[in-house]
C-alpha cells in the first residue's frame, strides 16, 4: 500500500518550498544576463511553489474550448468528450520532465486513486500536459506508471496550440511551463461547478471533496 500521510506530504511540501527559497536566493546573487535575467543552473528552481498550507478553495464555471488533445494510449480525442463521460472529473496540469511542482502533483492523485479503491474507475483523473513539444504518449505512459497510475487516470498531450486554450480556459496559463502554478480543479459532473484548489492540495482533501459529492455517476466505457 503506498500510502503517503498528511505529515510525510507537508514535510515533502516544506522541503521543496526551501529549495526553492535557497535557489532564490542562490538566483539573487547569481550573474545576470544583459537583460538583467539571473542565470541559474537548475531551470525548474524558480517555479511557483505556493504555501503548501495555504490552499485555497473556490468554485468557478469554464467555458471548454472545442479542442483535440492525444491521450496517452495514443489515441486523439475530443477534451469536451473526455470531460462529459458521465463520471466526476479532477484534473491537473503536469508535465514529465518537471522536477518540483508535477512529482508532488501526481503522488497526490497516485494517493487519491488509491484512496478511492475498488471504484476509482468511476472518477476520471486527467493529467494535461503542458509540455506537448516534448511530451509524446509513451512519455506520457512511462511518467504514469512511475505513479502507478491505473485505469480511470489519464494522460493528455497535444498542440501547444490546443494545450495554451486549454490552460487559459481553466486560468492556468502562465506563460511559460517554469511559470505554472500547483493547481487541482474538480468536478461532480457535467454541469456541475468546477472546484478550483490553488496550492498543493492533499489526497484527503480532495476525498473529503469527493465525499461531499452525491454518489458517483456510473461508470461509461469508451
Amino acid at each position: 500500500m503506498r500510502l503517503v500521510t498528511r505529515s510525510q506530504y507537508l514535510i515533502s511540501a516544506a522541503l521543496l518550498g526551501a529549495s526553492l527559497v535557497a535557489a532564490t536566493a542562490s538566483a539573487a546573487d547569481a550573474p545576470s544576463n544583459a537583460g538583467g535575467v539571473p542565470l541559474v543552473g537548475d531551470p525548474h528552481a524558480l517555479h511557483r511553489m505556493g504555501d503548501a498550507d495555504g490552499v485555497r478553495r473556490s468554485e468557478a464555471q469554464y467555458a471548454i474550448p472545442k479542442v483535440a488533445l492525444t491521450r496517452d494510449d495514443g489515441r486523439a480525442v475530443a477534451l469536451a468528450a473526455e470531460l462529459d463521460d458521465g463520471r466526476p472529473v479532477v484534473l491537473n496540469f503536469i508535465y514529465t520532465s518537471c522536477t518540483t511542482i508535477c512529482p508532488l502533483s501526481s503522488q497526490t492523485f497516485e494517493q487519491f486513486q488509491e484512496d478511492l479503491g475498488a471504484g476509482h474507475e468511476q472518477v476520471h483523473l486527467m493529467s494535461i500536459s503542458i509540455d506537448p513539444e516534448q511530451d509524446t504518449p509513451a512519455r506520457l505512459r512511462a511518467y504514469a506508471a512511475q505513479f502507478h497510475a491505473t485505469r480511470g487516470w489519464d494522460h493528455y498531450s497535444g498542440s501547444m496550440t490546443s494545450i495554451i486554450a486549454v490552460q487559459k480556459a481553466f486560468n492556468a496559463y502562465r506563460g511559460d511551463k517554469m511559470s505554472h502554478s500547483p493547481l487541482t480543479l474538480m468536478r461532480a459532473g457535467p454541469g456541475k461547478p468546477w472546484v478550483r484548489f490553488d496550492g498543493f492540495a492533499r489526497a484527503d482533501q480532495l476525498m473529503a471533496e469527493r465525499n461531499s459529492w452525491e454518489s458517483p455517476a456510473a461508470l461509461v466505457a469508451r
